[in-house]
């Protein structure tokens, strides 16, 4: 497992920190694969009873890291640019199949792909100067990830159309307003109140992982399912990802 993914393990908490601060945890590939690892440990221990996908270096993601996306506009049908960007978006879909409750604890800055990735969860925590910036408008680049679904399925068709399509940004308090957060406190008791709202059913793992597949059966899934949406949009955002190369922007 790369060296910036860490995963701890305490009284059943999981906490898994992105940790390449010098690039504000932005996702290679090999990070983004190695974040899909430590999901497969957080699974095979029954004694883990919820976890946390947190930032380091005071940012949450910055998204995937640019030689990814460079490498994808250069030749969007090679297949190593194909499977490096798949990997980024399999580690935050893997997030959201994870068997016990997840919570993201978001400080500072959560873009593009870093927005799908704390939507992946199952609550939010953020601070309340954090800023949700989704981004893609601003660079000329296609929603990627299912990044439609993910904020409608939270906040509905308005925000949605306001972050996808217009690149609006929020901040963490607003975030909450949105629904887009369950709450947004000061930056320094962020991940504190993650840990606490983890621990109450990090208890009971073997609950937890029950109740969470009740609660995920029982809302079922958007219109557009997830891991439709995934390839619905894969195929246009390489095809602006490109568009993006050759003009330089």
């Amino acid at each position: 497992m790369s060296s910036e993914i860490q995963l701890e393990v305490d009284d059943g908490v999981a906490v898994l920190t992105l940790n390449a601060p010098d690039r504000r945890n932005a996702l290679t590939p090999e990070m983004a694969r190695s974040m899909a690892e430590a999901c497969d440990r957080i699974d095979g221990d029954a004694t883990i009873g919820a976890m946390i996908v947190r930032g380091s270096g005071g940012s949450f993601c910055a998204g995937a890291d640019r030689a990814t996306l460079a490498a994808v506009g250069d030749d969007p049908a090679g297949d190593e640019a194909y499977r490096d960007l798949e990997s980024v978006y399999q580690a935050f879909a893997r997030v959201g199949t994870l068997r016990m409750p997840t919570i993201a604890a978001v400080r500072g800055a959560a873009v593009g792909a870093g927005v799908n990735l704390l939507l992946a969860t199952d609550l939010r925590v953020v601070a309340e100067d954090a800023r949700i910036i989704p981004g893609f408008a601003r660079i000329g680049l296609h929603p990627g990830g299912g990044h439609f679904t993910l904020v409608n399925r939270l906040a509905g068709r308005e925000t949605a159309a306001a972050l996808g399509l217009f690149g609006q940004e929020v901040d963490g308090t607003r975030a909450a307003q949105l629904g887009l957060a369950w709450e947004a406190v000061p930056d320094t008791e962020v991940d504190d109140r993650a840990r606490s709202l983890a621990q109450l059913v990090a208890r009971d793992p073997e609950l937890a992982r029950r109740a969470t597949h009740s609660f995920r059966t029982e809302l079922g899934p958007p219109p557009v399912s997830w891991d439709a949406a995934l390839e619905l949009e894969r195929g246009v955002q390489m095809w602006s990802l490109r568009r993006r190369d050759k003009d330089g922007r």
